[in-house]
């Protein structure tokens, strides 16, 4: 792999990994501010994409902040499967940590690095999976450049800002993200509601194309006594976990009301959690008796999972939640909001039990029906399985596919049509 340091002249400099395009079937820049081994939901699934994508013979390069603990060096191959890496290449930008999650980057602005590169090695279509710096130059050098940009909204900026004093910034919040994803041909967003509300909130070209799951990864046969020993579980223990990031916007007061609703009709019940985040502290000193196992990955993480029993999931601020399907491929009865993946997936009654979105009172209830039919969780368990069992990468990539294909031929008219519908005055 070549390996060479460019100047950048507006921020500092980054690594291009020059690799030859072969058999391409179209040349691809993805920016993304977030990337494995960075555990969020939104680096599995960008990460999901590239490889899908890979697969499907495109050439890609993958635009993001370096992360020092992995790219030190040279830059590593992304996939050691031969033919694959000679379809790949990685810039690697400068970042600085985000406030309140140290362990992650946002990349500083690069427009006219990304100007120089892409007019030295031309993309057919640029696709930007984050709204932060690096995707905002991301979107103004595609723009500069006539490029296609398609786009997605992952996260829910505007719903977390509520959880961190500073509410009075939803409306520049939404302003900003709905101008930035106007500039581009097409808006990619996991479910029909969320489509649904920012096509309200003025939000043109928006398509729906849900999430994935490995179900050979998270699958019930991962299912670890031993690891349910080192917790401190028995057989007929019921392991109630909740996997995602430690902080106030996950709502997890309402998980712990939950689980000693459980836990008053099964007392020996055990409350898991998988992940880490400012709320840790907290959460200990409420409740000493659970088992905080960190944040896990891989194998390692679907084994937490099937090793469980039920996943209760009480946030109202995902765009998706990834951790949803990956529960009920596991095997898992979810209770959760009948909100976001939850809404899609979850046929209450069947596979899990859903509340109205916002019913805290509802939601208890739902999570200590769970505990008291245990008969009926295990059946429930069975039939997430089979749904998990339906939600295959592969498809998704191919919708993905198809609106990027579908936007190489959207004409500049079309464009400008969107922006003045949805941003007046504003060019």
């Amino acid at each position: 792999m070549n390996t060479a340091l460019l100047p950048t002249g507006d921020s500092p400099e980054f690594v291009v990994d020059e690799l030859p395009a072969s058999r391409r079937s179209l040349r691809l820049a993805v920016v993304t501010e977030t990337y494995p081994p960075e555990v969020n939901g939104v680096a599995m699934t960008v990460a999901r994409l590239v490889q899908g994508l890979q697969q499907r013979g495109h050439d890609l390069q993958l635009v993001r902040p370096r992360q020092p603990a992995v790219d030190a060096g040279d830059v590593a191959d992304a996939d050691n499967s031969g033919d694959a890496v000679t379809r790949f290449h990685e810039v690697l930008m400068r970042g600085l940590p985000i406030p309140r999650y140290p362990q992650l980057k946002m990349g500083l602005p690069a427009r006219r690095a990304l100007v120089a590169l892409w007019a030295r090695r031309r993309p057919d279509l640029v696709h930007i999976a984050t709204e932060g710096p690096l995707g905002w130059s991301a979107l103004q050098a595609a723009n500069h450049l006539r490029l296609p940009v398609t786009s997605d909204f992952r996260t829910n900026f505007h719903a977390y800002s509520k959880h961190y004093g500073v509410g009075w910034l939803h409306k520049p919040i939404m302003a900003y993200l709905r101008k930035f994803h106007n500039r581009t041909h097409c808006t990619m967003v996991p479910t029909e509601a969320l489509r649904r509300e920012l096509a309200d909130m003025g939000f043109a070209g928006v398509s729906v194309v849900g999430r994935g799951v490995d179900a050979a990864q998270f699958a019930p046969a991962r299912r670890s006594t031993t690891l349910r020993a080192a917790w401190g579980a028995g057989p007929d223990t019921l392991v109630v976990v909740c996997v995602g990031r430690l902080a106030p916007e996950k709502n997890l007061g309402l998980l712990v009301d939950a689980f000693e609703a459980m836990r008053a009709v099964r007392p020996d019940s055990l409350l898991l959690l998988v992940g880490d985040g400012p709320a840790r502290r907290e959460l200990q000193a409420r409740c000493p008796a659970a088992v905080f196992a960190g944040t896990r990955s891989g194998l390692d993480l679907a084994a937490h999972y099937a090793s469980a029993d039920a996943f209760v999931f009480p946030s109202t601020t995902e765009t998706f939640g990834n951790v949803t399907p990956e529960a009920m491929a596991s095997g898992l009865p979810v209770v959760a909001y009948d909100y976001a993946a939850a809404a899609r997936l979850v046929r209450s009654g069947e596979n899990g039990l859903l509340a109205p979105l916002d019913d805290a009172a509802a939601f208890v209830r739902q999570a200590e029906a769970l505990a008291m039919d245990p008969a009926c969780a295990r059946a429930m368990g069975v039939q997430a399985r089979q749904t998990g069992l339906l939600q295959q990468w592969e498809g998704i990539v191919g919708q993905v596919e198809g609106l990027m294909k579908r936007a190489l031929h959207q004409t500049p008219e079309l464009l400008g049509a969107a922006l003045r519908y949805a941003e007046p005055g504003v060019r």
